[in-house]
């Protein structure tokens, strides 16, 4: 295989890992998918008590009004809470509830023991590897991201 081949199967794995992944993480928990674990996680790791919506969909690569979606069902279940920005009215701003750390404290066996095995067999150079690949790809789409909102622009 040449390596115009082999980055052809490897974005057509990705696709396919990402709903294979996103199957088996939704088989889970009944109470949330893993794209709403995505949006929690990506909320407790912005750094922000209360990140914007807006850049919560950015962060995700997402519409603002599919991480809206997301998030009124996530406070529907007591996990975030929802308010306007204090400075901003236009500006939603989504903060993780004392009910989802507790929520998430106690399903931490079953993530821990999910991620186990899907990087079963990994070692140390693997996993650097793997991490280092998708680090650069993701750096080359959010260059490609940039490039295309520029040419909207004109």
């Amino acid at each position: 295989m040449n390596e115009q081949e082999q980055q052809a199967y490897i974005l057509g794995s990705l696709l396919m890992l990402a709903n294979r992944i996103q199957v088996l993480g939704d088989k889970l928990d009944e109470k949330i998918t893993m794209k709403q674990w995505l949006l929690i996680a990506v909320i407790l790791k912005s750094g922000q008590p209360a990140p914007a919506l807006s850049d919560l969909a950015a962060m995700i690569g997402s519409s603002r009004q599919n991480v809206k979606k997301m998030a009124l069902l996530l406070e529907k279940q007591g996990l975030v809470e929802l308010a306007k920005d204090p400075q901003d009215a236009r500006i939603l701003r989504v903060r993780l509830t004392e009910g989802c750390m507790v929520y998430f404290a106690g399903r931490s066996r079953e993530e821990e023991r999910f991620m186990a095995e899907l990087f079963a067999d990994f070692g140390k150079e693997a996993t650097t590897g793997l991490f280092n690949g998708l680090t650069r790809l993701s750096r080359n789409i959010a260059r490609m991201e940039a490039g295309s909102s520029d040419e909207e622009k004109e």
